[in-house]
């Protein structure tokens, strides 16, 4: 059977994923009695059409984008890293360590210092589930699991007995100084002269480091021969392994990068929204980050449209709550309907798709098949007798 085209895998399949997604969720809103029009308006209005809406969004699309990206590194590798949640978690305590204990006068100076302590923490997060897996063939599904739990225990440990300041009652570390302070889309905009154009939304600075993430894995991916290798592995292990390409080596890699990038979604959640590390601060971003790069079929073009687009139902189910009888619980329904035609149920989509395609180029090459020339004259013959 041939392939679908490029373009319809990019585009085609998740679209119209999205509109059985969203036929379905109009069905449920009905069925409680609320109008599926006004809930999807509210929701583009509440997002798309308010300065606020927008600062939110953009908000929740850089932590998406983080994940996103961790989750399509080890993808390539065949790899389902499942472990950003708790990777995340141990990056934000790598972030409030650099922004509590290293004095830092201006936040451009704490930002890389940051980004890199969140790295590092959250890809040596990944490194016991990689050695795991490359050594002694431990599944990184089950370790990387396991180690989500164990990550929130350590952070509740080190809030509740390490990083607590003497006298409060609340399980957070002590509030970042000034000089890590990072700036709001709204500091940006006041300072190009519109004031309060984003309010108290929680967009900062990280989201365009998260853009040239975006960025850097590409190149990382398709320009060096890292991610040949990685990919190539990815595509056949075997393969890879008779080109020598070393299966340890490219596993412990791809995990540690897929960590890294994991820990680096620190910097916004932590440092740039919360100022102070608290727990529950990565809010489930890091099991989002695979529908994410599910969605984006792994592409880090892909995987910025799909955080784009879970930014915008965060948002968005978030207006509705607030402003509708729809129940919060309902809008979960609702995303998980995403996440379940995406990605669960991408070949119902996939499939018929690609016997379509392969009908039509059938059909195509038959129609556009040359007549033999010795048939061609005997036809004409007959035809003029």
């Amino acid at each position: 059977m041939d392939a679908m085209p490029k373009w319809a895998e990019i585009v085609l399949v998740p679209v119209i994923s999205l509109i059985l997604a969203g036929v379905l969720s109009a069905l449920v809103i009905l069925a409680i009695g609320e109008s599926p029009s006004a809930a999807a308006w509210l929701m583009i209005e509440g997002t798309l059409l308010r300065s606020s809406g927008w600062g939110y969004m953009l908000y929740y699309t850089t932590n998406f984008i983080f994940t996103g990206l961790a989750v399509s590194v080890a993808f390539h590798a065949r790899l389902f890293n499942i472990g950003g949640e708790g990777q995340a978690m141990v990056g934000g305590l790598g972030v409030s360590l650099v922004c509590l204990y290293l004095p830092f006068p201006h936040w451009a100076m704490a930002l890389p210092v940051a980004l890199a302590g969140g790295a590092l923490f959250g890809a040596l997060w990944a490194a016991v589930p990689a050695y795991l897996q490359a050594a002694r063939g431990s599944h990184v599904v089950i370790t990387t699991i396991m180690f989500n739990f164990i990550a929130a225990a350590l952070l509740n440990y080190m809030l509740v007995n390490v990083l607590r300041p003497d006298g409060s009652m609340d399980p957070s570390s002590s509030a970042f100084p000034e000089g890590t302070h990072l700036p709001t889309f709204n500091d940006m905009a006041a300072a190009l002269g519109f004031e309060r154009m984003f309010r108290a939304a929680p967009a900062n600075v990280s989201f365009f480091a998260a853009l040239i993430a975006c960025a850097g894995i590409w190149l990382l991916i398709w320009r060096t021969r890292l991610g040949y290798e990685i990919r190539a592995h990815g595509h056949s292990e075997s393969a890879a392994a008779y080109a020598g390409i070393s299966s340890f080596r490219i596993i412990v890699i791809a995990m540690l990068i897929s960590g890294g990038l994991a820990g680096a979604m620190a910097i916004n959640n932590v440092m740039g929204e919360a100022e102070r590390l608290v727990l529950n601060a990565v809010e489930g971003a890091g099991f989002i980050g695979i529908a994410v790069a599910l969605m984006g079929r792994s592409h880090p073009f892909g995987v910025l449209l799909a955080a784009l687009l879970f930014g915008f139902l965060y948002q968005g189910g978030a207006e509705l709550a607030l402003w509708t009888k729809i129940p919060r619980e309902l809008i979960v329904v609702i995303q998980a309907l995403v996440i379940l035609f995406t990605g669960a149920l991408d070949n119902m989509v996939r499939m018929p798709l690609e016997k379509l395609f392969a009908a039509r180029s059938r059909g195509g090459g038959a129609s556009a098949r040359p007549v033999p020339a010795g048939r061609e004259v005997h036809s004409d013959a007959g035809g003029e007798g």
